[in-house]
């Protein structure tokens, strides 16, 4: 096995949403970029698709995980909130335990893969 297996952990809160590797990578984007809209051309994501995860993120949790300004002379931009540094710590928590926890099954599952490179 050339690549070691992925474990992409979502976990989903009934009646509030969910919150999986993708709006996890989004706010790690913004983030880093302080934009809505970088972050999401980053990922090959349209604005209005990264504003709409943005949206449900914010009305997901108590308070909004990302804060943004308006265009203008000065430009505008968008901030990782307190609150959504915390989502995105405890996200990368869960996968961290869930990968330790599941390393002995995954291990498992992988020894038990067919060789695809007879275009099987």
């Amino acid at each position: 096995m050339s690549q070691p297996p992925v474990l992409r952990l979502r976990i989903v809160f009934p009646g509030h949403g969910m919150v999986g590797p993708g709006k996890a990578e989004l706010l790690r984007r913004i983030s880093e970029t302080g934009s809505i809209a970088a972050a999401g051309r980053a990922m090959g994501m349209s604005y209005k698709r990264a504003w709409q995860l943005v949206d449900t993120m914010n009305a997901m949790f108590g308070e909004p995980v990302v804060i943004s300004t308006r265009g203008g002379t000065k430009g505008g931009g968008a901030e990782v909130t307190d609150t959504g540094r915390a989502v995105l710590d405890a996200y990368a928590g869960a996968v961290a335990a869930a990968e330790k926890a599941s390393a002995a099954e995954v291990a498992r599952m992988a020894d038990l893969l067919g060789d695809m490179s007879g275009g099987k």
